[in-house]
């Protein structure tokens, strides 16, 4: 019973974490748009919090393994809370670039404390699921689907409380229900959950085996695919068809709450496996396939020019994309816990969700290039590229967990 009360407790922490950051997201990204920030420099404003997550994951799971689970919980809750007190500091008399150079900062911290929060928790699943691959796969596919559902949650937040108390209140307002997380974590988790033999090396922190390196890259390219169009393109796309910021903020969140459900419910549509990879790997490969083709269909319809609601046509295309994208995520996230190894699979999970941060931040570059050059159908043309280039990484995947490739 402590494995699933422990399992509940992260996960919880894990939720309220995820809704400040999806709150934070949508109050910097519509409350600079407002301003007159062009899409390029919407897209420097994260370049930092996801440049900030890649070296945060790779020394996430070391420090994991090395001080304890709850304790880099605690850190990652810690940090969110002065990234958001920063941004609460912001002088609106100040000029544009002090005020660039300030967010930036900002969000590179909120970047450091996400990553570290995200190794941390998800490293917990390994840590507490007892019962096998059936239990594991179900375990991380409701912590996924539901934190977010939770992101989700936490974009209409963040646009509604944007438009109703404020940017600064509001900020103000996600510190207060940190701090009451904060207390949560360090009043009820044991000490030295999750804690093992860390790597004493670089070359050994570095040394993984072939299923977690390839499922590394295709994470790079599948997050970016998603990001080249969501963190940009999307929000300017729709404000420029006549919407609202409580509108587009309440699509983004119904996306990623219907995202996170999907995602919850995988393992009642992926065929499954006693050893838990030799179905699970053919189907990765096979949704994989279908969602390389839906980025580029709504592109093409697009470009026709004979669609009556250029709006109708991309929300419904991304809501199908959503489903697809769901189930992949899903897997590829049950899939790196199967890869890792038992003993260091925080530093496992840390340099997988590394390539993560490095593909977030390689997409919202790109997004923010593609949506002042193209569109919205650059971004997705940029998108199906990139996919593309993930299935072919998928399909490379072996059908058996392997060692690493250096002694540990």
């Amino acid at each position: 019973m402590s494995g699933i009360r422990n399992y509940l407790v992260v996960t919880g922490a894990y939720w309220g974490f995820t809704l400040t950051d999806g709150a934070l997201r949508m109050l910097v990204l519509l409350h600079f748009y407002q301003l007159g920030y062009t899409p390029f420099t919407l897209a420097f404003l994260f370049l930092l919090y996801e440049a900030a997550g890649i070296f945060a994951n790779f020394g996430g799971g070391w420090l994991a393994a090395r001080f304890g689970i709850p304790r880099m919980l605690s850190v990652g809750l810690s940090l969110q809370i002065c990234g958001l007190l920063m941004l609460s500091a912001l002088d609106p008399t100040w000029g544009a670039a002090m005020s660039v150079a300030w967010v930036v900062a900002a969000q590179g911290v909120s970047g450091v404390a996400k990553d570290l929060t995200k190794t941390a928790s998800k490293s917990a699943i390994k840590a507490t699921s007892q019962q096998g691959a059936g239990q594991l796969f179900r375990w991380v596919a409701w912590f996924t689907g539901s934190k977010n559902a939770m992101k989700g949650f936490g974009f209409f937040v963040g646009g509604a409380l944007l438009q109703f108390v404020g940017f600064r209140p509001a900020l103000w307002l996600l510190v207060a229900l940190l701090a009451a997380v904060l207390t949560s974590v360090l009043l009820s988790l044991p000490r030295e959950l999750g804690k093992a033999k860390a790597s004493k090396s670089f070359k050994e922190l570095m040394a993984k085996s072939r299923g977690v390196n390839l499922l590394a890259g295709a994470r790079i390219f599948m997050f970016g695919s998603r990001d080249v169009w969501f963190v940009v393109g999307l929000p300017v796309f729709l404000y420029g068809q006549g919407w609202h910021y409580v509108g587009v903020s309440t699509f983004l969140a119904a996306w990623t709450i219907g995202y996170g459900g999907v995602q919850a419910l995988a393992p009642s549509v992926v065929r499954r496996s006693e050893d838990g990879l030799s179905r699970e790997i053919p189907e990765a490969r096979l949704w994989a396939a279908a969602l390389t083709a839906i980025p580029a269909a709504i592109a093409l319809l697009l470009a026709t020019g004979g669609v009556g609601r250029p709006d109708v046509v991309v929300v419904v295309g991304l809501a199908v994309f959503g489903f697809a994208f769901a189930v992949n995520s899903s897997l590829h996230s049950y899939l790196i816990l199967a890869y890792a190894g038992s003993e260091k699979a925080a530093e496992d999970v840390g340099f997988y969700y590394a390539a993560n941060a490095a593909g977030r931040l390689f997409g919202i570059l790109l997004s923010g290039i593609l949506t002042q050059w193209g569109g919205l159908q650059a971004c997705l043309w940029g998108s199906a590229a990139m996919l593309a280039t993930c299935m072919a990484l998928t399909f490379m995947l072996p059908l058996q967990a392997q060692e690493r490739s250096v002694p540990v």
